[in-house]
């Protein structure tokens, strides 16, 4: 028969044997986790390369048409300030005269009227 000791012995090495078991079978789940995550990373580098090429793209036909919309209203800027002039020179020609001859209109009116009060 086994001594207490040997009985002992045997306890601890199913122990250990239980505990390798379960230590090998974490490691080959690591393993595997690891393998998975390796292959999402290269899938996702090599669908991402693509991507970033596009969006350059994007972005520098977006670039040239910002600088095509700046000269656009770079010359909307420009007309309208040219309209603006044209406004104001437009009102110098007429208004003066205009108030001129609408002076004279009410002038004339007043003389009319007070010569109309004399005669009576």
């Amino acid at each position: 028969m086994l001594t207490a000791g040997e009985v002992a012995g045997l306890i601890a090495a199913a122990g250990w044997v239980v505990l390798v078991c379960v230590l090998v079978m974490v490691l080959v789940k690591l393993a595997r986790l690891l393998n998975a995550t390796t292959k999402a990373v290269s899938e996702l580098n090599a669908r991402l390369t693509p991507l970033l090429d596009d969006m350059s793209v994007t972005v520098n036909e977006t670039n040239r048409r910002l600088a095509a919309v700046e000269a656009i209203a770079r010359d909307v800027k420009q007309v309208s300030g040219h309209a603006a002039k044209l406004s104001a020179v437009t009102q110098t020609i007429f208004t003066g005269p205009l108030i001129k001859v609408s002076a004279l209109g009410h002038g004339v009116r007043r003389a009319i009227e007070a010569r109309r009060a004399v005669r009576r």
